[in-house]
């Protein structure tokens, strides 16, 4: 009766471990995101163009789950998002209402990384999640990786 109870106990404590790495898994970690910003630098300073193609199009390993690249010009506009291309940034609100765009451009410095934390649904969600994006400034695009929390 013993075995039986502490056999039970192994396997459901295997399935909660199990169960908590694969959500880990289904997004994207602080870490990911800041290594394809900064992979995502490498290829705009290489190839402006073809790069903000491939953030689009989620090409070359700039799309992994919930991560992506996401780039706005100097007038504002979104050059590269999933869905958003053409649409303006600057103007983006989070879930809350805050001025997510304007944060993002005025965070924004040629040679470093800063982090702006606001709240926006997940993929496929419609409820508010706190995210974080980390942001630079390359040449004239804005451009920034947001992981979920």
């Amino acid at each position: 009766m013993k075995n039986t109870w502490m056999v039970s106990a192994f396997a459901a404590a295997a399935v909660t471990l199990g169960s908590s790495a694969a959500f880990a898994a289904a997004q994207g970690s602080a870490a990911e995101a800041k290594s394809m910003l900064q992979k995502a630098v490498v290829a705009l300073k290489a190839d402006k163009a073809k790069a903000l193609s491939q953030f689009t199009k989620g090409e070359n390993g700039f799309r992994d789950r919930d991560l992506y690249p996401f780039c706005g010009g100097a007038d504002g506009t979104f050059t590269a998002h999933p869905t958003l291309t053409g649409k303006s940034m600057k103007d983006l609100k989070g879930s809350d209402g805050e001025p997510v765009g304007t944060r993002l451009y005025d965070s924004a410095k040629e040679g470093e990384i800063s982090e702006v934390e606001y709240v926006w649904p997940k993929p496929g969600a419609s409820a508010p999640s706190p995210k974080v994006s980390y942001v630079t400034k390359v040449g004239d695009q804005v451009c920034a990786v947001g992981y979920y929390k």
